[in-house]
Order: C-alpha cells, then structure tokens, then sequence
C-alpha cells in the first residue's frame, strides 16, 4: 500500500498522517484492486471554522476513484471522505465481479 500525503498551505501532522494511513488500511484490506493514495490536506481562506478540506484519490484497474469533502476538522473530513470512497469502491467490484 503506497500512501502519498499533501499538506496545502497546513502545517505537516504526523497524528492526522497516522490516522488516515490506518483509515485507508482498511480499504486497502477489503478491496485487494487498490494500487495507491493520494490525499491532500487543505484549509479554505474564507471558511475558518469549517474549512478543512480533505482530497482522497485512490489507484486502481481502470478509472481512478477520488472523493472529497469539507469539514469543521480534518478527522471528520477523513472519515466522511472514506465512506464515500467506500460507496464508490463497492459499485466497482460489483462491475468486476460480473465481468
């Protein structure tokens, strides 16, 4: 599992790499397509309070997958971008399974 993390305009946190890394484990243990991630950690100028921006793009056979999503903290960001990964990695083994 190769993981590469972005930090735009955020200061590095080995804690939320930490967090995310053992988060995308778990995708990377149910769905055995996945080849590598991408996630991109950013703050929004104008949304202080809720502008924390979480980017997750995933590799895999085909069309890669990516989900995004803005929260009040970047924990919150990573989960809620993870299940909608989640939701789209389901449709797509369903798709390879009938082939």
């Amino acid at each position: 599992m190769t993981v590469n993390f972005q930090y735009v305009g955020v200061d590095v946190s080995e804690t939320l790499s930490a967090f995310t890394e053992e988060k995308l484990e778990k995708l990377f243990n149910k769905y055995e397509f996945l080849i590598s991630a991408t996630v991109f950690f950013k703050q929004d100028e104008n949304k202080h309070d809720t502008g924390k921006i979480c980017n997750i793009e995933l590799s895999l056979p085909g069309p890669r997958v990516f989900a995004t999503s803005t929260e009040r903290n970047f924990e919150v960001a990573v989960r809620a971008t993870i299940k909608d990964l989640e939701r789209q990695l389901q449709k797509r083994k369903e798709v390879l399974k009938a082939h």
